[in-house]
């Protein structure tokens, strides 16, 4: 019963024009996705959103190559899009936690829209979001890496929450700092007299 009278509400969707018959059909599986069993799992439930609305984040390490961009691009003309952008709900725009290179491929074969899914997680959550799906297939700018590990510890964040957080160990976590962030993590702590004391014998 439930299914035939959808079927006769859907056929109404064919005369309208585009634009508002996506804005309802994103509204509707929207109304689905509240009543659906997995409603905790984001890829329940994918909208599609005007591409200029969908925006960089300005934290993403990872790096694609040009032969894996040709790739991506290749299997974006063949196959579609068959994994949506994973992104952030900021007021009217979505900020791409995963899926930023899928999106340039999506500017470059000019389309107007964008498959997105919704996660709602505070900025330090989004960043090692961001981190596990690109450590899981993609390469790191290595001072990009150690900016992020820097933002999270002073944020409040401990070395195991990092780890275990982001997939580093204790030495990774160590090396990333020093990197970039070590002048600035430690700039406004006293250090003991013995310092001074041992460079006054040199």
């Amino acid at each position: 019963m439930i299914l035939k009278r959808a079927r006769k509400l859907f056929k109404r969707l064919k005369y309208l024009p585009e634009d508002e018959r996506i804005k309802i059909i994103n509204q509707l599986r929207l109304m689905i996705h509240q009543e659906s069993p997995f409603k905790s799992e984001p890829v329940d439930c994918v909208l599609w959103q005007p591409i200029e609305l969908v925006k960089k984040n300005n934290y993403n390490p990872n790096h694609v190559g040009p032969p894996e961009m040709k790739l991506l691009e290749q299997s974006i003309k063949k196959d579609n899009f068959t994994m949506p952008i994973v992104s952030y709900h900021n007021g009217d725009e979505y900020e791409i936690v995963d899926g930023f290179h899928r999106s340039l491929i999506g500017q470059k074969l000019n389309k107007k829209y964008l498959p997105v899914t919704l996660i709602n997680k505070e900025r330090s959550d989004r960043i090692s979001s961001t981190i596990r799906h690109n450590r899981a297939r993609g390469k790191h700018q290595v001072s990009s890496m150690s900016d992020i590990v820097i933002e999270l510890k002073k944020r409040g964040w401990s070395d195991i929450s990092v780890a275990r957080e982001i997939g580093l160990d204790k030495d990774e976590i160590l090396r990333l700092t020093q990197i970039t962030g070590l002048t600035d993590m430690f700039e406004n702590r006293k250090f003991s007299e013995a310092w001074e004391h041992e460079e006054s014998l040199v």
